[in-house]
């Protein structure tokens, strides 16, 4: 009967192991308790390694040994396999993105409410040359005032904001696009994210991509379902009808948009829909941008930019000195260039 439990229990460790290593076999990578989990690959597999070493104590009792070397294998299994997986997006945190030459660079930053202020946001913005800077939680007086600063360094952007509550920073999201790529406008019929706004901006003229500034909702229990449907919306954006570029804070991770893929005229498939994420591509999409007390290696990649296959990613970064400024999040500069 003992040897009876201790399979029937192993089995049971080996299959929460293995939906927490690839919870996308089954579709469960939105699912609750699994979704969080999933977020955290590092995190989770140092506390396997921690119930590893507590196994490892009884290994000396005979009559449970069998049972025991069995968890202890199912454990460095998955320890290996998900840090395999995490690794195999990139841990590269030292890449350069030029601003000086004719390619694109996006910058997204959540400032939790513009606590950064308005004379370090026009910091990063200027330092990185960015063409287009996605701000969630950043409202339309900080966006403002950011661009006022940047005109009087002879950097003129057009400011969208869309606030649910304008008193309140976390409802509102900010996209500052550069005045050279030509006049932006929001475009106001094509919806949005449920909870926290999202911003979505159209060439006047019809020539440029479309930018989007995103924020779904994080997948806190009461929220869950406005999470999915917030990703259902942002994925149906990259649906290949547009040229697009959308960076945010998209409160998930890659692992959680494995349902949403879309299959690419390459026969390869699209992150998110047609878009692929950028940092991903070019060797940096797990290097943590939330939260801050966390080192990179450590933390979640919540915060994305990504574009449809007509920009190809030539670098990323995720700008790691900046943890004292106020906000949980870690600023993403990614350098995109016209393909073709």
């Amino acid at each position: 009967m003992l040897a009876i439990l201790g399979w029937l229990l192993a089995i049971v460790i080996a299959a929460c192991l293995a939906l927490a290593a690839w919870p996308q076999a089954l579709g469960l990578e939105q699912a609750p308790v699994i979704a969080q989990v999933v977020s955290m690959r590092i995190g989770v597999v140092g506390i396997a390694l921690v119930l590893l070493l507590l196994f490892l104590c009884f290994v000396g009792w005979r009559r449970v040994r069998p049972f025991v070397l069995g968890v202890v294998s199912l454990l460095i299994v998955f320890a290996l396999v998900s840090t395999g997986i995490h690794v195999s997006r990139g841990l590269d945190a030292s890449q350069s993105v030029d601003g000086s030459g004719d390619d694109l660079v996006v910058l997204t930053w959540n400032t939790l409410g513009d606590e950064p202020g308005v004379d370090e946001i026009a910091r990063i913005i200027d330092e990185t040359g960015a063409d287009a800077v996605m701000l969630p939680e950043t409202t339309l007086t900080t966006g403002v005032a950011v661009a006022e600063l940047l005109r009087a360094a002879d950097k003129r952007f057009w400011v969208l904001t869309n606030g649910y509550s304008p008193a309140y920073g976390a409802l509102n999201t900010t996209l500052l696009v550069s005045a050279e790529l030509g006049r932006y406008t929001a475009d106001q019929e094509v919806g949005g994210t449920r909870t926290l706004p999202t911003v979505v901006a159209r060439p006047q003229d019809g020539d440029g991509p479309v930018f989007v500034s995103t924020h779904p909702v994080a997948p806190v229990p009461q929220q869950m379902r406005n999470w999915r449907a917030d990703l259902e919306f942002v994925a149906g954006l990259c649906d290949g009808s547009d040229s697009v570029i959308m960076g945010g804070d998209f409160n998930s991770t890659v692992d959680h948009w494995w349902a949403h893929r879309a299959a690419l005229a390459d026969g390869t498939m699209g992150d998110l829909g047609v878009c692929r994420d950028a940092a991903s591509a070019v060797g940096a999409g797990a290097v943590g941008t939330w939260p801050t007390w966390a080192p990179p290696w450590l933390g979640a990649n919540i915060d994305h930019v990504v574009a449809t296959s007509d920009w190809t990613p030539v670098s990323a970064r995720v700008l790691t000195g900046l943890d004292d400024s106020g906000t949980d999040h870690r600023p993403v500069v990614v350098q995109l260039r016209r393909t073709g």
